[in-house]
């Protein structure tokens, strides 16, 4: 499956929160497993993680969103708002990955930083 387009990404956004999202630049991001030695160094994620500016949002100026391939031809997109303790594209790429992990063990947490996803 190709690659989300800018175009599907800023409307996942815009779908999602409610407000205009302006493309600002699409980041690298590459996440290795730092905890267990006998993982360490294992790449957990790698990708690029496009920057959008908001306006009009009532949380957050910024956000930043990917997606990855579900089930056939379906999609999923991530968006994690720019509110602290989220204040990069890592630190969403990692939020994200704590969200899961969370949820594949049903822990009833708030998501962290304005996380949410959408299969489209």
């Amino acid at each position: 499956m190709e690659v989300a387009s800018v175009d599907s990404l800023r409307e996942a956004v815009e779908h999602l929160h409610g407000c205009k999202a302006l493309f600002v630049e699409s980041v690298p991001v590459r996440e290795m497993y730092k905890f267990a030695d006998q993982y360490k160094g294992v790449q957990v994620w790698a990708g690029d993680v496009a920057v959008f500016d908001l306006t009009e949002h009532p949380k957050a100026t910024r956000v930043y969103v990917w997606s990855e391939a579900t089930t056939g031809t379906k999609r999923g997109f991530f968006a994690v708002l720019h509110v602290p303790p989220i204040i990069s594209p890592l630190d969403a790429v990692r939020a994200s990955i704590v969200a899961d992990a969370k949820a594949a063990f049903c822990c009833p947490t708030p998501l962290i930083g304005g996380l949410s996803t959408t299969t489209c």
